[in-house]
C-alpha cells in the first residue's frame, strides 16, 4: 500500500507520521498521480500547528500543496490529462479536502499544471507557489512592466528570490530587503538591483535613493506589522502596496495616517489566481514559459526523502534554508 504522511493530533515536526493507506480511486473531476517530487511551504507547518487560515477539521489529517508527478489515473468528467502526463499540483484546495505527501494521491484536475518540457520533477515541485504568488499579485492584477520598481520584503525566501527573477523577467527593478548581510549573496544571486539590510529610516532612505526620490511603484511585503509603516514611505504617491504574508506575527496598522497620499494597500493570497481557471491557464503560459526558458530558476536548498519527513519539516522550520526545501519519493526525481 501506498504510503501517505499524515497527522494526528496538531503540534510540531514530530507529529507527523507515514501511514499505510489503500490506493484509492479518483472521483469526478480528479486524478490519481504518482508522486515523484514534493515542494514544502510554510503553509503545511502553519496548518500542522493549527495556526493557518485554514484550520484541521478532523483528524487524522493528510497535508500539503505542491508536488510534481505522473498521472496514474483519471476520474470522470476529466478532460486534457491522461495517464503517463507529467504534470504539477499548484495550491489550489483546502488541505482539509486534498494533500500531496504521499506516494500516490488524488487531487482535483483544476490544480493541475501540465510540466513545461525539459523541466526536470524537483524543478518543478519547488517552482508553483513562490511563482505564482507575485505573479498573480504583481503581473496579473498589477500589471507590473518594465521600468516599473518593486521593493521585496523577506527576499532570501523562496518567494522573495522568485519575486527578483520574475521582476527582472517582466524589466522592472526590484530591490531587495533581509534581515541579515549574510542573506545578500542569495537575492544577488536572483538580480537584486540593490540590497537593503533591516528597516526603518535606512530602508526608506535607500528606496528614495534608488528611484530618484519618487518611492517604489510596488512593494510586495511578506512580513506585514509595524513595519508597514516605513514600506508605506518608501511606496510612490499612486504605487501599490501588497502584503502577502505575517511573517512578524504581529498586528499591521494602517500606515498613511500621518501622510495620507493616494497609495494602494490590500491583502493578496494566491488562491485569487489559482481558483480562476482563466487566471491560472494565464500562469501556466506565463510561469511555464519562464521555467523552460530558464529566466525562472527556483532555487532549492535542500532535498530530503519522504522517510525522511519529520526531519525535513525541522529544517524548514529552522529559518536556516536559503530556498526550497524538496522532498522526493522514493528515489525517483524524473
Amino acid at each position: 500500500m501506498p504510503l501517505t504522511v499524515r497527522f494526528h493530533r496538531l503540534g510540531g515536526p514530530e507529529v507527523l507520521q507515514l501511514d499505510d493507506l489503500p490506493t484509492v480511486e479518483p472521483g469526478p473531476g480528479e486524478l490519481r498521480l504518482r508522486v515523484t517530487a514534493i515542494g514544502l511551504n510554510r503553509a503545511e507547518v502553519a496548518f500542522r500547528q493549527g495556526r493557518y487560515i485554514d484550520r484541521p477539521r478532523a483528524f487524522p489529517c493528510g497535508l500539503g500543496y505542491e508536488a510534481a508527478g505522473v498521472v496514474s489515473a483519471i476520474g470522470p468528467a476529466v478532460a486534457g490529462f491522461a495517464p503517463g502526463h507529467r504534470v504539477s499540483v499548484v495550491p489550489a484546495f483546502s488541505q482539509n479536502d486534498y494533500g500531496t505527501y504521499g506516494e500516490e494521491v488524488v487531487v482535483p484536475a483544476a490544480a493541475v499544471v501540465r510540466r513545461a518540457a525539459g523541466v526536470d520533477a524537483i524543478t518543478s515541485a519547488a517552482a508553483w507557489m513562490q511563482y505564482l504568488t507575485p505573479y498573480g499579485a504583481l503581473v496579473d492584477s498589477g500589471g507590473l512592466r518594465a521600468g516599473d520598481s518593486v521593493v521585496v520584503t523577506a527576499a532570501n525566501s523562496s518567494v522573495g528570490v522568485a519575486t527578483i527573477q520574475l521582476a527582472r523577467l517582466v524589466g522592472a527593478l526590484p530591490i531587495a530587503v533581509v534581515r541579515s548581510g549574510e542573506q545578500t549573496g542569495v537575492v544577488l544571486a536572483a538580480g537584486a538591483a540593490r540590497v537593503v539590510v533591516g528597516g526603518g529610516e535606512e530602508l526608506v532612505e535607500a528606496v528614495l535613493a534608488e528611484t530618484d526620490g519618487r518611492g517604489a511603484d510596488f512593494v510586495f511585503d511578506a512580513v506585514a506589522g509595524p513595519g508597514v509603516r516605513d514600506l508605506y514611505r518608501a511606496t510612490a504617491t499612486g504605487g501599490s502596496l501588497v502584503v502577502h504574508g505575517t511573517l512578524s506575527g504581529e498586528p499591521t496598522p494602517f500606515p498613511g495616517t500621518d501622510d495620507m497620499r493616494a497609495v494602494s494597500l490590500r491583502a493578496y493570497t494566491l488562491f485569487e489566481v489559482t481558483r480562476s481557471p482563466e487566471r491560472l491557464r494565464r500562469a501556466e503560459r506565463f510561469i511555464g514559459a519562464g521555467l523552460a526558458s530558464g529566466a525562472l530558476r527556483p532555487v532549492v536548498d535542500r532535498t530530503f526523502d519522504l522517510t525522511e519527513i519529520v526531519a525535513a519539516h525541522e529544517y524548514l522550520e529552522s529559518g536556516a534554508r536559503a530556498g526550497k526545501v524538496v522532498v522526493t519519493v522514493g528515489g525517483r526525481a524524473s
